[in-house]
């Protein structure tokens, strides 16, 4: 029975185990269960750290505009955003229209940053545990928040206009000599200034160029049309020349005048109204048939030793080139048989030999005559002295002095002469012509011409009757007059190297008389002082007022026909001194 003794020592230590096993598991339970309590207490501790110190921050992990402000306090927030952000800010802003691209100042525009606005879309520190960790790893773009003011933004849009709108280019045709290249429509925009501004205020800030809303605007041409014209109408237009038959000689009208000739519209549907330029035409016909027609002559009244005498009119006889040409897109069209006839046609003379005999060039109606001008103006007395002689007034017909004369220029044979010009003495080609022009104002105003335009001078001259003396300058002054008698007048001029005369010669309507009132309302010269610059003193004179009236009378019977009374204003010329 010896052996029985440890088989029972063996079964107790069994049951002894199998009793400590559990003690142990509830130990180890409790060990985890106590580092976890321990692990939630700290991270409760953190937390509540974290929290107490972070009240009053930007959420962690926020940027504006690529600028890190997480974490920073919101003072401190605002102010790394003004010094990394307002610099880039402050420049011009770019913008894109369709394919125009410019730029506009955000000041003028009114356009501002509001940083409080910015940082409150950022919101506060999230309460939520898990956001706020993994804040640690994130970073939330929040955007600028701008402001602007509404008008300033139109007004500085607006301004972009002139830039932005493009008007709309049809489709045409061009040309490389004769060779015809189409060219494509583009449709038109106009800028959409409503919807630019909320465009340009929400997205100004962020850096990227603002695409601006445009309206288009249509064209009635289509790149589709514009090829039809050219291959059914312009190609065949300068396919070959077109020769045009006159009397005796031809003329040739070359593809490449034809292209130049050549002029578009839009058509409705798409394509292109094919017209073209009778002037261009004319120009390159004209002078090849030139020699097939005759120049007609106005008759003319010549003063001989006999008396006046009359020189015949030539009847023209040229070619009607507007109606010759009338049939040429038609034979444009043509690949044979492209000629068209030039069309004749007879020019009488404006003025004609019976017209010549009806004048009666033996009675003086007027003559007025002036002197005391210096040689270079005499040079240009005489020549427009020249131009006017023989000019034949018919009845009901206005006479214009600009009309008959101009250009005065050095190649119509006019020099440099003296002027008045802002009161002092000057230079000017033409000078001069002013005393002509009041000769022949006194001459129509005694022969009892309608005064359709005249203009006396600034200031006085005294070598002309005050009130009664006009000027003229090409391209703005005139001097006009008209016939309202029964017959035709001749317009005769007489020069020297000291005085001018004109005379109407014809048949007399009115006896005429001039009343000069008094001079009245003097004003005095000022001085004016002219340095470095060419200068000539004058001693200047007073400016005052002055009436004349002119009496027309029936001849024989010396009963009034008619009374008329001109006030004019002479300013006084200055005093100037040379230093």
């Amino acid at each position: 029975m010896p052996d029985e003794h440890p088989r029972h020592g063996g079964a107790t230590e069994l049951i002894d185990d199998a009793e400590q096993r559990p003690r142990r598991s509830l130990r180890r339970g409790g060990l985890v269960a106590a580092a976890v309590l321990a692990l939630l207490a700290l991270l409760a501790l953190g937390y509540g750290v974290d929290l107490a110190l972070s009240q009053g921050e930007v959420p962690r992990g926020v940027t504006v505009a690529g600028v890190a402000v997480g974490g920073l306090d919101r003072a401190a927030a605002e102010d790394r955003l003004r010094e990394q952000l307002e610099p880039r800010m402050s420049r011009p802003v770019p913008l894109r229209a369709g394919p125009v691209q410019t730029t506009i100042d955000p000041a003028a525009a009114g356009l501002a940053l509001d940083w409080p606005a910015t940082l409150d879309q950022a919101g506060d520190q999230p309460l939520n545990p898990w956001p706020r960790l993994m804040s640690l790893f994130t970073t939330r773009e929040v955007g600028v928040v701008t402001s602007a003011d509404r008008a300033q933004l139109t007004g500085a849009l607006e301004a972009l206009r002139p830039q932005t709108d493009l008007p709309p280019a049809e489709g045409t045709i061009r040309f490389e000599g004769a060779r015809p290249i189409p060219v494509d429509p583009v449709p038109g925009q106009n800028l959409d200034v409503p919807a630019a501004a909320a465009v340009v205020r929400a997205g100004w800030a962020g850096g990227a160029p603002v695409p601006l809303p445009v309206t288009t605007v249509p064209v009635v041409t289509t790149a589709d049309g514009v090829r039809a014209t050219l291959t059914d109408v312009v190609s065949p237009a300068v396919s070959a020349p077109v020769t045009v038959t006159g009397d005796g000689a031809e003329a040739t009208l070359v593809p490449e005048v034809t292209a130049a000739a050549l002029r578009f519209a839009p058509e409705p549907g798409g394509a292109l109204i094919t017209t073209v330029d009778q002037a261009a035409v004319i120009d390159a016909l004209a002078p090849q048939l030139a020699p097939t027609e005759r120049e007609g002559r106005d008759a003319q009244i010549v003063f001989q030793s006999g008396g006046p005498a009359v020189v015949p009119s030539v009847d023209g006889r040229g070619i009607d080139w507007p109606k010759s040409i009338e049939p040429l897109m038609e034979v444009l069209g043509r690949t044979e048989d492209r000629t068209l006839a030039a069309l004749y046609v007879d020019e009488p003379a404006d003025f004609t030999t019976e017209e010549a005999n009806a004048v009666d060039a033996s009675q003086v109606i007027s003559e007025f005559s002036t002197s005391g001008f210096a040689s270079d103006s005499g040079q240009n007395i005489r020549r427009v002295a020249e131009q006017v002689d023989g000019a034949v007034v018919q009845p009901g017909e206005t006479f214009s002095l600009n009309g008959s004369t101009a250009p005065r220029n050095a190649a119509n044979g006019y020099v440099e002469a003296g002027i008045i010009e802002d009161g002092r003495p000057g230079r000017g080609v033409g000078g001069g012509v002013s005393q002509f022009a009041t000769t022949l104002y006194n001459a129509s105003y005694f022969a009892g011409m309608v005064d359709v335009e005249h203009q006396e001078h600034s200031y006085y001259i005294s070598r002309y009757p005050a009130g009664r003396e006009a000027t003229v300058f090409e391209g703005a002054i005139d001097l006009r007059f008209r016939n309202d008698g029964r017959a035709p007048v001749l317009i005769q001029t007489a020069w020297t190297p000291s005085s001018i005369t004109v005379r109407f010669l014809g048949s007399k309507q009115y006896d005429v008389e001039s009343i000069t009132g008094s001079r009245t309302d003097y004003t005095e010269p000022q001085v004016q002082t002219v340095t470095g610059e060419p200068c000539s003193e004058t001693s200047g004179s007073q400016g005052f007022r002055v009436t004349d009236t002119r009496v027309l009378r029936e001849p024989g019977t010396g009963r009034e026909v008619d009374r008329e009374t001109r006030t004019v204003r002479y300013e006084p010329q200055p005093i100037v001194r040379c230093v």
